[in-house]
């Protein structure tokens, strides 16, 4: 019976050791309390929007789900409330994302503003007070999507998405972006006489957030600030000396603020001119790899000049569901990542399943494999000094 007995055990203990390998040690098991550092070796994660695939978009619950499935980045737009508060919320409007239509007590606020430069009528955040949007209730964009948590979650502000990523128990980066600059300064005033921008860097500040790319400071609390709008870019690179990155949007599309065009922004001599305020840009991923009928042409050299200027290259938004894998990768989200991280080689992907871009990067990863021969080695070596008090002499 003993040596059945241990021969399960052996068993088990292999199962075990081979099949249960934990993404992260236990906080209390981490050396001296120090948290486990942020991961520079691969490609980041960067959780769009929380892991808004899975639960409602910018909500506690979708941050803190995508930390738990391995983001190294969680990314979120700031804008502002009518009182000045920054929150997080993607939409120019309400409508889209939470219950604000079944508000009856707001319903003379729906109104038409001017937004880069079309007609937009809606619910707008600027017009609540910090207090009313906390009434409302996210829902999921997608009807596609399980809608089960619909009416469940808040919208929060900048500081508690801010504490979200403090209090995870490894070292998470935060990737806020300055939403819509241009229409935030001219509805939102601030009482100092302050902008948007020096509100969103006195957050950041106000939490300990500063340090050039890898900085020991940036190590500590790993930030990168994000907009579509350069001159928000360059009026933040004379606050703060935390890395930037230029979204880049459609080919059709110029940028909101000094109206210039997708050719303009991606040539060699602005991508040498912005290099000096940013660390990398942030294109929509069809830019970069146009796609006709649903399949993949031939790419274009955006990445290789980004390389070439020494800028990053975080491209958006990955999503696993047929509806947005094109045809090329046969319904196989992992083959989407493969091709983007191995052949195309960006830097970062804006991803709203961060699980599934998690488990593809920890099977593939060089690094991965080497720790699981180690963990397998030291798992034999236990083994064998198990094994060896019954061996005959």
């Amino acid at each position: 019976m003993g040596s059945s007995w241990f021969g399960h055990s052996v068993l088990l203990l292999l199962i075990v050791g081979c099949g249960a390998r934990p993404f992260y040690p236990l906080p209390s098991k981490l050396v001296d309390g120090d948290r486990l550092p942020i991961q520079t070796s691969r490609p980041y994660n960067v959780a769009h929007r929380g892991s808004n695939g899975e639960l409602p978009e910018e909500t506690a619950a979708a941050y803190m789900r995508a930390i738990k499935e391995g983001a190294d980045f969680i990314e979120t737009d700031i804008l502002a409330s009518k009182d000045g508060v920054l929150i997080c919320f993607h939409d120019v409007t309400l409508d889209d994302t939470t219950d604000i239509a079944e508000h009856k007590e707001f319903a003379d606020r729906k109104t038409t503003y001017e937004v880069q430069g079309t007609n937009t009528t809606g619910w707008f955040p600027v017009d609540f007070t910090l207090e009313e949007l906390k009434t409302l209730r996210v829902r999921q964009r997608y009807k596609f999507r399980d809608q089960q948590y619909n009416g469940k979650f808040k919208i929060i502000t900048f500081e508690e998405f801010i504490s979200i990523a403090l209090d995870a128990p490894r070292v998470v980066g935060i990737y806020p972006e300055i939403k819509y600059p241009v229409f935030i300064n001219q509805r939102v005033k601030w009482s100092d006489g302050k902008r948007f921008e020096d509100q969103f860097v006195a957050t950041l500040k106000k939490y300990g957030y500063g340090g050039s790319y890898l900085s020991e400071d940036w190590m500590k609390q790993p930030v990168f600030i994000q907009s579509f709008a350069p001159t928000s870019l360059i009026y933040i690179s004379n606050l703060t000396d935390s890395p930037k990155i230029f979204l880049i949007d459609d080919v059709t599309v110029p940028t909101q603020d000094t109206n210039q065009s997708y050719w303009e922004i991606t040539s060699d001599s602005y991508l040498s001119f912005i290099k000096q305020y940013v660390v990398g840009i942030g294109p929509w991923k069809d830019t970069i790899v146009p796609v006709v009928n649903g399949y993949l042409q031939t790419p274009t050299d955006l990445v290789a000049k980004a390389h070439a200027h020494d800028l990053q290259v975080h491209p958006y938004t990955y999503r696993n569901e047929n509806q947005f894998l094109h045809f090329n990768f046969h319904q196989d989200p992992y083959a989407e990542y493969n091709y983007w991280i191995n052949k195309i080689g960006v830097d970062g992907l804006f991803t709203d399943f961060t699980g599934s871009l998690h488990d593809f990067q920890e099977w593939t990863s060089p690094l991965s494999h080497n720790d699981d021969k180690d963990n397998a080695t030291k798992l034999l070596h236990k083994i064998a000094t198990l094994v060896s008090p019954y061996r005959k002499g």
